[in-house]
């Protein structure tokens, strides 16, 4: 019996190429498993496209994939699967953005792999007048990734150097998104930190090795410049003072958005956007040019870089060319971008450059929400507190995301919104500890913040809590609970 790979490439010799590539980086480096998934259905399409004379009239994916779908060249199931590959594509490329663990990021790589045989298996079913052979799966290894290290370190090998790096950063990108949250004690924070830094600085050196032959590699290694990625070697080769680390820094800064032009000016995308992006708020390097942005950003966004569309909404938006503004923006939201797919509710629920559309709307922000982001978390968690009817399941949802929303955006206004909601027992149960624990964190970032809004809103619940904690212990409560609401009012007083 044929293996996997050899199934799909019976399929199509090209598309057994990004398979087999997507599936050897699964175990190790999970975001390059995940590229080589979007340049697989850009491929498939294509290949349907070629197959059934269609020509394209956008360089989209998402576009195209809507194009097979209007022209009924595949089914319902098959053009939901390119989507959900596409969009799959799309988190391997920033994973710190949805909140995803390296395990996790692992997990996803893998349920793409049999999403996409699933899927080749359907699309040949419909194209070809036979279907392809039975195959046996052939189970994920990590020898690709061992086989990455000993290229770069031994042969000196560029793109392999390049490779090890993206695969530092994304886990020190992922590992600093959990360091970043609130739940962590000290000491944690401390061994987090120094893990976070140690995996930055082992990105940054491959970078640095690999640029001068890699396009791709000149980009990353001028953001690991202008991000201070390789702090652990500027602390050991001196010991500046604190004016003199800040100018070197400010040096290094301005040498990474130079090496970011470099690669944007050779064509590299991700750069493009960037450098969009500097011309579009101003950097050290680079005034606002709008022109210039719109060009860049332009460009990188025809290359469907979702940040580059999204970005272009943004600088129509300011400029009050609202259709065009929503135009893109809507673009990025179908690329699945969580924070554009926040903004296009915001202009449906608005009429701004389209019709206004509040069901659209709602839709939007809860996928913006299911995606994981932040803002469209909290709303859509208030509007189920403040929800009479919300049914159990909503509150569960409810609950879990203002969770998040504290975990990863150390969100004040989400921390009294559940301190709030586990007081007064809309959760469908009372917990004065943790609405206590909640209310003083609440209060603690707010002073950090010196907000006098929120103290002047927390102030109020402050001492209602204490109030209801002490008409509560007048109760005779249990032993258990007794000691849990003395803690509570240990924590407001």
């Amino acid at each position: 019996m044929i293996t996997d790979i050899e199934f799909v490439s019976q399929f199509s010799t090209e598309l057994g190429e990004d398979y087999a590539c997507a599936k050897s980086y699964v175990r190790d480096i999970p975001t390059q498993a995940l590229v080589f998934v979007r340049s697989f259905t850009h491929k498939l399409a294509a290949l349907v496209a070629k197959q059934q004379q269609l020509q394209f009239t956008s360089p989209n994916l998402y576009d195209r994939i809507e194009q097979l779908n209007q022209h009924r060249l595949l089914d319902v199931t098959a053009i939901r699967a390119m989507h959900k590959l596409r969009a799959d594509g799309n988190r391997g490329a920033h994973p710190e953005k949805y909140h995803l663990t390296q395990a996790q990021l692992v997990a996803l790589a893998e349920k793409s792999i049999h999403q996409i045989l699933a899927l080749v298996s359907k699309v040949s079913a419909q194209l070809c007048e036979q279907a392809l052979p039975k195959y046996r799966f052939v189970a994920f290894d990590s020898f690709a990734g061992r086989d990455l290290c000993y290229r770069a370190m031994m042969h000196n090998d560029h793109h392999a150097q390049y490779l090890v790096a993206m695969s530092f950063k994304a886990q020190a990108l992922m590992a600093q998104e959990q360091a970043n949250t609130v739940s962590l004690d000290q000491t944690s924070v401390d061994n987090t930190a120094a893990e976070v830094q140690r995996l930055f600085s082992q990105a940054a050196y491959w970078f640095a090795q690999a640029a001068p032959f890699e396009d791709a590699a000149l980009f990353e290694h001028g953001v690991s410049l202008l991000h201070g990625y390789d702090q652990i070697s500027a602390v050991a080769n001196a010991h500046p003072s604190k004016e003199d680390a800040q100018a070197q820094q400010k040096a290094q800064s301005k040498q990474g958005e130079l090496f970011i032009a470099k690669a944007a000016s050779v064509g590299v995308v991700e750069a493009q956007a960037l450098l969009g992006y500097f011309y579009l708020v101003g950097s050290q390097a680079f005034k606002v040019d709008l022109a210039k942005a719109q060009t860049l950003l332009t460009q990188a966004a025809e290359a469907e870089n979702v940040e580059a569309m999204s970005n272009l909404g943004v600088l129509f938006y300011q400029s009050q060319q609202l259709e065009q503004a929503y135009l893109w923006v809507n673009k990025a939201a179908q690329s699945g971008y969580p924070h554009a797919m926040y903004h296009l509710a915001l202009m449906l629920a608005n009429g701004e450059g389209c019709q206004q559309d509040e069901a659209e709307s709602d839709r939007w922000l809860q996928e913006a929400a299911s995606q994981g982001q932040l803002d469209a978390m909290l709303h859509c968690a208030t509007q189920i507190l403040h929800d009479d009817c919300a049914s159990k399941e909503a509150l569960v949802k409810a609950e879990a995301y203002l969770h998040d929303v504290i975990k990863y955006g150390h969100n004040v206004a989400a921390m009294i919104e559940l301190s709030v909601a586990l007081a007064d027992g809309i959760l469908g149960r009372i917990d004065v500890m943790q609405s206590a624990y909640l209310l003083t964190q609440a209060k603690l970032h707010a002073m950090q913040n010196s907000n006098e809004i929120q103290l002047q809103v927390i102030e109020p619940l402050w001492q209602s809590l204490l109030m209801q904690i002490e008409r509560v212990i007048e109760l005779t409560p249990s032993e258990d609970e007794l000691t849990a609401l003395l803690e509570a009012k240990r924590l407001l007083i």
